[in-house]
C-alpha cells in the first residue's frame, strides 16, 4: 500500500496532535493509511499500529517539506 507525501505528512501531524508522539515518516504513512481506510472495520474493532523509528530525526525534513509546500 502507498500514500502520497502530503497524506504521510498529515499522518505525522495527526499522531503528534492526538497522542503526543512524533512518529518516523514510515509510521506516518501507516497512520495516514489507517485514517483513509477507517470504514473498513467496525468502531469497536481494535487497530494495531507498530510505531517504529525516531520521528525526532525527521522533524527538520518535515518542516522543510511544509515550507516548500507554501
Amino acid at each position: 500500500m502507498s500514500v502520497t507525501d502530503d497524506a504521510a505528512l498529515a499522518g505525522f501531524e495527526l499522531l503528534g496532535k492526538l497522542e503526543g508522539v512524533i512518529p518516523a515518516l514510515e509510521t506516518a504513512h501507516a497512520v495516514s493509511w489507517i485514517v483513509a481506510n477507517a470504514g473498513r472495520w467496525s468502531a469497536d474493532d481494535p487497530i494495531l499500529l507498530c510505531v517504529s523509528g525516531r520521528g525526532d530525526k525527521d522533524v527538520a525534513q518535515v518542516a522543510e517539506m511544509r515550507i516548500m509546500a507554501l
